[in-house]
């Protein structure tokens, strides 16, 4: 968003969306390779896909250490989009679930569709409000 639709509600919402989208595009990926031998699905992690895009990774709360032996609460890098290589589902060693994927599908469409039926809210209030 630019200029005097700089409003955090909207931000979010916006960083919000671009998760999603970047989850939709994940498990279309492993929909379109349901019956590619070897593959291993893929899922975003929406928590720290939206630590990510609204800046917290984690360094927003620093922990106080008075002691040398204190830990430093660092974790380290994560990534977002994770692959879930610990399971296999087929002797071919897949692990996509269609069944699983079309309701994560589903319940992605449905948070898609709240956030920008929210933003439609949002700028109807800035229409009425300019109005």
């Amino acid at each position: 968003m630019s200029g005097w639709l700089d409003i955090p509600v909207l931000t979010v919402l916006e960083k919000g969306l671009n998760a999603s989208s970047l989850r939709q595009k994940v498990l279309a990926d492993n929909v379109a390779n349901v019956d590619t031998p070897g593959f291993k699905r893929s899922d975003v992690n929406f928590q720290l896909a939206l630590d990510a895009a609204l800046g917290s990774s984690g360094s927003a709360l620093p922990l106080k250490t008075t002691v040398d032996k204190h830990l430093s609460g660092e974790t380290g890098t994560q990534t977002i989009v994770q692959t879930d290589l610990s399971t296999s589902l087929r002797n071919d060693a897949n692990n996509v679930d269609i069944d699983r994927e079309m309701a994560n599908v589903a319940e992605n469409g449905i948070y898609y569709n709240s956030l920008t039926r929210t933003i439609s809210s949002q700028l109807g209030l800035l229409r009425m409000v300019i109005k």
